[in-house]
């Protein structure tokens, strides 16, 4: 009966249009109400849930992808990524490049939605003017952004670790997701050889050897904070929070002193 009357709030919260997490609040208070647990206690729980320190692992990693965004460090990965690619000249050589650049991305940020808004800015506009339909850019794009999800600093790792109470580290759900983060990005480039063969994609270019140096020297940086993060994080050097704080000032520094072309 105890859970007839949590499903029957939350249904009926449902139909009447009160929004999701609202409902679920109003559920979990009426069965609350129902089998005699006190309200402060609920209150005190819904706190508890929220006070984590390690959450804040989420915050700073979001912070330290949007100062690359911003900042125009993903851009250079993305310049980086087409130098690489660009060496073989294959058909569909951006597609390639964009999952390259979001695999990049992917081990800094941590959120698909920062990943493509990023590299999708830079990107889909490239793609479409060589030669990709937009579509399909749009499609590598948010597809490739799903490897944030798998590798790390995933947000996902962090959230289900605190859901099993930090029975399960973060660290090791962060280890797990390296094997198949990767698989899943070069699943995807074959996936876009494959459709360049079949469409007639552009080739990709090769970039002059002098260009080639100056674009790997100036996306070092970049790299530098890819290192930091896993890095720090595998090699047992930092916690999760403390990667993550320490691969925001070290974005912030880049940035502001070194590219000095944050918008």
């Amino acid at each position: 009966m105890d859970i007839a009357v949590l499903l029957a709030t939350m249904f009926f919260c449902f139909v009447i249009g009160v929004p999701i997490a609202y409902s679920l609040a109003l559920a979990a208070i009426a069965g609350a109400v129902y089998i005699g647990i006190p309200l402060e206690a609920v209150m005190l729980k819904i706190s508890d849930g929220v006070s984590k320190v390690a959450m804040l692992t989420i915050p700073f990693f979001v912070l330290a992808g949007a100062i690359m965004a911003e900042g125009g460090m993903a851009r250079r990965l993305v310049a980086f990524a087409d130098v690489l690619v660009g060496i073989t000249r294959v058909r569909g050589g951006l597609s390639v490049v964009n999952v390259l650049a979001t695999t990049f991305l992917s081990g800094i940020s941590g959120s698909a939605v920062a990943d493509t808004s990023a590299i999708g800015s830079v990107m889909i506009p490239q793609m479409e003017k060589n030669g990709f339909p937009r579509v399909f850019a749009t499609n590598v794009t948010i597809t490739a952004s799903v490897q944030a999800l798998l590798v790390p600093p995933s947000h996902n790792a962090v959230i289900y670790s605190l859901a099993t109470g930090g029975t399960i580290s973060i660290i090791s759900l962060f280890m797990a997701g390296v094997v198949p983060g990767l698989l899943l990005g070069f699943s995807l480039v074959i996936l876009c050889l494959a459709v360049a063969y079949r469409e007639k994609h552009p080739h990709g270019q090769t970039v002059p050897a002098k260009d080639a140096v100056r674009i790997a020297i100036d996306a070092s940086w970049g790299l530098i904070t890819l290192v930091i993060i896993l890095g720090g994080i595998l090699g047992g050097i930092f916690t999760a929070i403390e990667a993550g704080a320490v691969a925001c000032v070290w974005a912030f520094f880049v940035t502001m002193f070194i590219y000095r072309d944050y918008r």
